[in-house]
C-alpha cells in the first residue's frame, strides 16, 4: 500500500538535519530548515486514505520513503506505531526517533535528511520536481 506526493526542491534545501526530514506543503523554506527536503506538496498526511493510516499504526509495520527528483533516487525505512495520527495539514516529518506528534509518518527511520544522497539533495536545492512515495508493508 502506498501513498504519494509531489511536490518540489527549493534553493534552502540543505538536508543537514540529522534526526528528522520532511515534506511540506508550504511555498518557502528558510535557511534555517535544515530537514525539509521538499515544498509545495499537494498533499499532507491529512490526506492519506484511512486504510494506509491504519496499516502504518501496526508496531511491525515497515515504512519506506522514497524521494525521486531529476533521475535521482534514495528511499529510508523505518517503522510504524499505533500512536501515529496522520493528521497534520501541512507537512509530513520522518524521524529517527520513537518521538511522535501530528506530523510524524514514520518512527526510527535508518537516517534523517543529512543521509540523502548528496545528487538527490542537489537537484532539490537546484528547485527540481520531486516525487515522495511512502509505503507501508
Amino acid at each position: 500500500m502506498e501513498e504519494i506526493i509531489h511536490a518540489r526542491g527549493h534553493e534552502n534545501v540543505s538536508a543537514e538535519h540529522s534526526s528528522t526530514f520532511e515534506v511540506t506543503t508550504d511555498d518557502y523554506l528558510t535557511p534555517a530548515g535544515d530537514c525539509i527536503l521538499a515544498v509545495e506538496a499537494d498533499r499532507a498526511p491529512a490526506d492519506f486514505d484511512p486504510a494506509f493510516v491504519d496499516a502504518c499504526q501496526d508496531r511491525d509495520a515497515t515504512i519506506t520513503v522514497e524521494i525521486e527528483a531529476d533521475g535521482h533516487r534514495d528511499s529510508v525505512t523505518g517503522r510504524g506505531d499505533p500512536d501515529l495520527e496522520f493528521t497534520n495539514e501541512r507537512s509530513a516529518v520522518g524521524r529517527t526517533s520513537d518521538y511522535i506528534d501530528d506530523r510524524t509518518i514514520v518512527n526510527d527511520a535508518e537516517f534523517a535528511a543529512a543521509g540523502f544522497d548528496r545528487d538527490l539533495v542537489a537537484a532539490l536545492a537546484d528547485g527540481a520536481e520531486a516525487t515522495v512515495t511512502i509505503r507501508v508493508e
